[in-house]
C-alpha cells in the first residue's frame, strides 16, 4: 500500500469518527421529537403524584436499590473481584454517561471499562466481563414473558392483592433460577428455543435471506457467558434474576402507589417490553421509547390512562433519573480515592491482578489469569 493510500485511509477513518456521532445525535433528536408527545404526557402527570401512597413509593426506591446491588454483584462475579466500591462506582458512572450521551450501552461500557482500568483491571478483560454480564441480564429479561404466558393464556383469575402478587413473584423467581440452571448445563432447551424463534422470524416476516444459525448462536453466547463467569455461574444467574425481579417489583409497587391493581402477569409483559425498549440506542437510555411503550402496554394490561401515566412517571423517576446524579457523585468519589491512576492501572493490568490494600476499595482480590 502506497503512502497516498495510507493517508486516504486515515482521512476516511477520521471522517467516519466525525460523522458517526453526528448521525447518532440526529437520530436521537428525530426520535425524541417523534415520541415527544408521549414524553410530555408522562411529565405532565406530575400533579397526580401528590396523591401517592408513600409507603409504596418508598418500596419503589427500595426495590430499585436492591436491583442495582444485584447488578453490582453480577459485575463483581464477572470481573472476579471482591471490591464493592470500585464496581458500584464504575457501574453508576457508566450508567449515567450512557443515559446522557449517544451510544447507549456501548458508551456506558467504554466509560466503565476506562474506570476499571485505572485500578488495575485489564481493559480487555473488563469489556469481556461486562459483555457477559449484559448478555445474562438481557437473556433473563427475555425469559420473563415466557414464564408469564401460562397464567395469561390460561386465563387465571389472579387476585389483585399484594399477597398473590408476591406469590407470583416468588414463582417467577424460582422458574427463572431453574431455567437459568438448565440453560447453563444442557444444550437442548436453548437449541429448541433457537429453532422456534428462527422458525417464527422466517414465517412471520418476509426476508430476502432467511434467518439461519440462531440455535448455534445462542449456544455460542451461552458458552461465552459460562466461560467468563467460571465456577460462579450459579451465583451470577441468581444475581441477574434478582436484578430483573426487583426492577419488576419496583414497577408493581409504583402501580400500587397510584392506586392501581392490575394483573401482575400482564404487568410482567409491560415491564419486559419497557426493559427491551431501553436497549434502543437512538436515544439515551431509551428515553421516550420506554415511556411511550410502558404507558401503552400498561393500558393494555387494564390500567387506566391517568394511572398508567402516573405510575410510569414514578417508576422512571426512580429507575432512570435518580441514578444520574448518583452516577455523578460516584464518579467524584472514585476520582477522589484514585485520582488519575491510569499509569498504575497499566502496570497492574499487565500482571493480571487488581491492586490490593490501600490501592483498592474494600478488600482487593487477585483476578484469575
Amino acid at each position: 500500500m502506497t503512502r497516498s493510500d495510507a493517508a486516504h485511509g486515515r482521512r476516511r477513518s477520521r471522517w467516519r469518527r466525525g460523522v458517526r456521532p453526528a448521525v447518532q445525535l440526529l437520530l436521537g433528536g428525530v426520535s425524541i421529537y417523534l415520541v415527544l408527545p408521549s414524553l410530555l404526557s408522562v411529565f405532565g402527570s406530575w400533579r397526580s403524584l401528590e396523591g401517592l401512597d408513600w409507603r409504596f413509593a418508598v418500596a419503589v426506591l427500595a426495590c430499585e436499590i436492591a436491583s442495582f446491588v444485584c447488578v453490582w454483584e453480577l459485575d463483581r462475579i464477572a470481573l472476579r473481584t471482591r471490591a464493592w466500591f470500585v464496581v458500584a462506582a464504575a457501574q453508576l458512572s457508566g450508567n449515567a454517561v450512557g443515559r446522557i450521551l449517544p451510544g447507549g450501552g456501548a458508551t456506558a461500557t467504554a466509560f466503565t471499562t476506562s474506570m476499571l482500568r485505572r485500578i488495575g483491571i485489564d481493559a480487555g478483560r473488563a469489556a469481556t466481563a461486562l459483555a457477559a454480564a449484559s448478555l445474562l441480564q438481557i437473556g433473563t429479561t427475555c425469559a420473563l414473558p415466557v414464564l408469564a404466558l401460562p397464567a395469561i393464556l390460561g386465563g387465571a383469575r389472579i387476585n389483585r392483592g399484594l399477597v398473590d402478587a408476591a406469590y407470583l413473584g416468588v414463582a417467577v423467581l424460582a422458574l427463572l433460577l431453574a431455567a437459568g440452571a438448565v440453560a447453563f448445563t444442557t444444550d437442548t432447551p436453548l437449541r429448541l428455543a433457537g429453532r422456534a424463534t428462527q422458525w417464527l422470524l422466517n414465517t412471520t416476516v418476509r426476508r430476502r435471506r432467511p434467518v439461519s444459525g440462531l440455535p448455534e448462536a445462542l449456544l455460542a453466547d451461552r458458552d461465552f457467558v459460562r466461560a467468563t463467569l467460571g465456577q460462579r455461574w450459579k451465583q451470577a444467574v441468581a444475581a441477574a434474576v434478582g436484578s430483573a425481579a426487583f426492577d419488576y417489583l419496583a414497577l408493581l409497587a409504583a402501580l400500587h402507589a397510584v392506586g392501581s391493581n392490575p394483573r401482575p402477569s400482564l404487568v410482567l409483559l409491560a415491564y419486559t417490553a419497557a426493559d427491551l425498549l431501553a436497549l434502543v440506542p437512538v436515544t439515551p437510555g431509551g428515553l421516550g421509547f420506554v415511556e411511550a411503550g410502558l404507558v401503552g402496554t400498561l393500558t393494555l394490561a387494564g390500567v387506566s390512562g391517568p394511572d398508567a401515566l402516573a405510575a410510569t412517571l414514578l417508576y422512571r423517576i426512580v429507575a432512570f433519573w435518580l441514578p444520574l446524579p448518583a452516577g455523578g457523585v460516584a464518579y467524584i468519589l472514585f476520582r477522589r480515592r484514585y485520582g488519575d491512576s491510569a499509569g498504575d492501572g497499566d502496570r497492574t493490568a499487565g500482571s493480571g491482578r487488581a491492586p490490593s490494600g490501600s490501592e483498592t476499595a474494600g478488600r482487593g482480590s487477585k483476578l484469575s489469569a
